[in-house]
């Protein structure tokens, strides 16, 4: 498909960043759903703006702090020949967005230049690694009722071979105040944490009480989202890149219940590599970037591993 996916993962102070790698360039959308985004270049990949190609995408933990790291993966694109040629000067293109993770590990530390050019550097066109790995080191999910509660998230990956060469991939951090369902069961993967067991987080919002007493608190604000990258081998223009994008927010609303709320800064960005030019495959696209998408999220619940006693799936769940 033309991309690649780098991690750098530091499990002691349990934050990272990941990497998504396009070498030859990809056509760029985004679409920013959630009320409290970190976000990095993402008004160039408006379509009406003149620069359509970028070659990476960086999604990272530490808060606002973290967006240092693309200034790495741009270092590490530019000492390789990748990006735009200016003059005498290559110039490579890294939107970026984070999650906030200072609330588990060491807060001190957070993804830096030197660790994005890390990633950048790993980066593989090999099965992505996921769960506890990358931007999704230090993520948990269920935290309507505060972080004290919440389980683990993490990176998740997903993707359908279409047939000559037409490929479809979503790649999700995922760090929502909502918990985690399995969309075509309803099942409850991964929320705040009662007695031992996952509770429903949109009964909690439901719950009369929500935020008005000390048993019931309001979620932190500025502290939560999911951000992913849905990536495509066929050739797109700007615009279909952001549909793209915009379509594939509702695997956010499949998977994570409640989902864009005032405090996520849900982001989904798009690469589109071009490799497949058919005017005609575009609306199955847009038809499964949901489902893909909810995928990559499910995956990263089911995938993800205990840290700093914030439980995973699987050892709550036996799953």
């Amino acid at each position: 498909m033309g991309l690649e996916v780098g991690h750098h993962t530091d499990l002691v102070a349990a934050t990272g960043c990941t990497v998504v790698v396009a070498r030859e360039g990809a056509v760029g959308g985004v679409d920013v759903r959630g009320a409290a985004p970190g976000t990095r270049e993402t008004d160039l990949l408006r379509a009406e703006n003149m620069v359509e190609h970028v070659h990476a995408v960086t999604l990272a933990g530490g808060s606002a702090y973290g967006l240092a790291a693309a200034t790495g993966v741009m270092r590490y694109l530019e000492s390789q020949g990748i990006g735009h040629k200016v003059r005498d000067w290559v110039v490579p293109i890294v939107p970026a967005a984070i999650i906030f993770d200072l609330g588990i590990g060491d807060s001190s530390v957070r993804p830096t230049d030197a660790d994005g050019y890390a990633a950048a550097e790993a980066a593989t066109d090999e099965p992505v690694q996921q769960g506890t790995v990358g931007a999704g080191t230090g993520a948990t999910v269920g935290k309507t009722m505060g972080a004290g509660l919440s389980m683990k998230g993490g990176v998740g990956s997903a993707s359908m071979d279409l047939g000559d060469g037409l490929v479809l991939a979503a790649l999700a951090v995922v760090n929502a105040v909502g918990g985690v369902h399995e969309p075509d069961t309803g099942e409850l993967l991964a929320g705040p944490l009662m007695d031992g067991k996952p509770v429903d987080s949109v009964s909690i919002y439901a719950n009369p009480d929500f935020g008005r007493t000390p048993k019931m608190p309001v979620p932190e604000p500025l502290s939560n989202t999911t951000i992913a990258v849905i990536g495509t081998s066929l050739k797109l223009s700007k615009a279909q890149a952001n549909r793209l994008a915009t379509v594939a927010h509702d695997g956010l609303a499949l998977a994570v219940r409640p989902t864009h709320t005032l405090h996520d800064g849900d982001t989904v960005f798009t690469l589109a590599t071009g490799f497949v030019d058919s005017i005609d495959e575009y609306p199955r696209l847009c038809g499964l970037a949901p489902t893909v998408m909810a995928r990559a999220i499910v995956n990263a619940i089911r995938n993800a591993t205990s840290l700093y006693g914030h439980a995973s799936y699987s050892e709550v769940m036996g799953g």
